[in-house]
């Protein structure tokens, strides 16, 4: 279908003028829907008439979440040339790669940026755009103004019309937790299916009194809720600094009463001395995922806050909520109820699920296969990489590579990434049940478990674990623990404690990381 996102950017304005659209914590910046339109007309027209952005080009944006925010859906969707997000903490070597697979014709950059990617964005010979005024000697180098840019561009509608379905106006690159990222493409209409899968949830969460709160970076998956909060005359607020103390203060002085933290982060608010402080009761929804969650924290996570918790399960690749657990759910009555907390949810009506086994086939209902997604969410492909969407998609499905089983009440559960599965003495382990394990124990914060070399066995259990403060506790009381928990062929063989364990930008623990010190001398990465 033919769309002009400006129409649509207009029809928002006059519903919801006066009302609070952006606000932008460290920038001290604020916005309505009627400013927030005009100046996403201003900056489509801005890339379109200074510096050329037509249609079939793209632009990069290597910011953080304040600035990222004026690039939401609506400026992306009213202009020409396609975006690209990138997380704004990810190495100058890692753009670099990004900026190879993408080729924009502009760069967007945050100015702390400029001493480490000036030289490497010159030699690519890209435009560049600082956010604010650079200093004397980039600009005479030939770095542009974003603010400077912006004092000439219209603010009237760019009225420029898209394929909703075919047009691939977003590129975001995936998390890369078990490799390096593949460069995800959209449409606008798998957008809107995003917002859509939220309004799909059983509970009304959504409408023009949620302000949203985004600590998680907007490149990755807390864009998802943008949408959703802008079309129901709700306000997204955004802060840069990945900092907990920040988020309390930011919760109290803003009245938050939504937001999205992944479980690393969750467990971490639980340890901290200021969320007992803070005035945090405004809170009514806190949406989890990108990894699982431990059912042992979670109990606690509720006792502290309340029954505010949504579980979601979704992925780049898949830019909605495919499955949800909802307010209801985490309500545990009866064992059945509390053996649902350990599930992702059941499916978002929109989206199929099946679970399939290494030749495609469903399975029964209870037994362990890929979870395959389809939904109007899932994204064209991989940009530039034809092998990877030939192996990754099929019949408009995605292959997540996420192992798990549908209950007969139709709860999903995933048990493992199928790159993270242990193979010990012949036996299948799953990393996430032993992680729950050890992450049920009151002394542990988090943890992360791989498979380590073993002459005999392949692979044996090993467990990397963070207490929490002022815990006292060995190696052999955590192996025993799990054993009463799961049985001794699947508790950890050895156990270290760490200070701190290897994430993504985005707050996934980065098992890969872990394996790699033990298996980098040997000659294959599996048994």
């Amino acid at each position: 279908m033919i769309t002009n996102f400006s129409t649509i950017s207009e029809r928002l304005a006059d519903a919801y003028s006066s009302r609070e659209a952006i606000v932008n914590i460290e920038k001290n910046r604020r916005f309505t829907f009627d400013q927030y339109h005009r100046l996403t007309n201003q900056i489509a027209n801005m890339l379109h008439e200074q510096v050329a952005v037509d249609k079939g080009d793209r632009y990069l944006c290597i910011l953080d979440n304040d600035n990222l925010s004026l690039f939401s859906h609506l400026t992306v969707f009213k202009g020409h040339g396609c975006a690209c997000y990138t997380n704004y903490r990810d190495s100058v070597d890692e753009h670099a790669l990004q900026i190879d697979k993408v080729e924009p014709k502009v760069v967007l950059i945050e100015n702390e940026l400029l001493p480490s990617h000036f030289e490497m964005l010159k030699q690519k010979r890209k435009t560049i755009i600082a956010m604010d005024t650079p200093s004397a000697e980039y600009a005479a180098d030939g770095v542009l103004d974003f603010w400077n840019l912006m004092a000439t561009a219209s603010e009237a509608n760019p009225n420029v019309e898209h394929d909703d379905r075919k047009d691939t106006l977003l590129l975001r690159f995936t998390g890369g937790t078990t490799g390096q990222g593949k460069c995800a493409a959209y449409s606008i209409d798998n957008w809107l299916a995003c917002k859509d899968s939220f309004y799909s949830l059983p509970e009304p969460l959504w409408h023009p009194d949620v302000r949203m709160l985004h600590m998680a970076p907007l490149s990755h998956g807390s864009s998802m809720m943008v949408l959703a909060t802008l079309f129901r005359g709700g306000c997204t607020i955004t802060m840069n600094q990945p900092d907990l103390s920040a988020f309390c203060k930011n919760v109290e002085n803003e009245r938050i009463n939504v937001s999205f933290l992944v479980p690393t982060v969750l467990y971490r608010l639980l340890e901290m001395d200021g969320s007992k402080k803070a005035d945090l009761s405004t809170l009514e929804t806190v949406y989890y995922g990108a990894a699982p969650m431990s059912p042992a924290k979670l109990h606690l996570l509720q006792n502290r806050f309340g029954n505010i918790f949504v579980q979601l399960y979704g992925a780049t690749e898949n830019a909605c909520v495919a499955i949800s657990l909802s307010k209801q759910a985490h309500l545990a009555e009866t064992d059945e109820d509390e053996a649902h907390l350990a599930s992702a949810g059941i499916p978002v009506p929109g989206v199929e699920v099946r679970i399939v086994d290494e030749e495609g086939q469903s399975v029964s209902r209870g037994d362990i296969g890929e979870i395959w997604l389809r939904s109007r969410a899932i994204c064209q492909g991989y940009f530039h990489n034809a092998e990877a969407t030939a192996k990754e998609f099929t019949q408009g499905y995605w292959k997540s590579a996420d192992m798990g089983y549908m209950d007969e009440h139709g709860y999903v559960y995933i048990v493992d990434r199928k790159k993270d599965m242990i193979i010990s003495g012949g036996f299948n382990i799953y990393a996430v049940e032993v992680e729950a394990a050890i992450n049920a124990h009151p002394a542990v914060m988090m943890s992360a478990v791989i498979g380590r070399p073993h002459e005999e066995w392949g692979e044996a259990v090993h467990a990397e674990v963070i207490l929490s403060d002022n815990a006292g506790v060995d190696e052999t009381e955590i192996i025993d623990f799990v054993k009463t928990r799961l049985g001794r062929f699947k508790a950890p063989k050895t156990v270290i404690f760490v200070a701190e364990l290897p994430t993504s930008v985005v707050g996934k623990v980065l098992r890969r990381n872990i394996r790699e010190k033990y298996w980098k001398a040997t000659d294959r990465k599996v048994s």
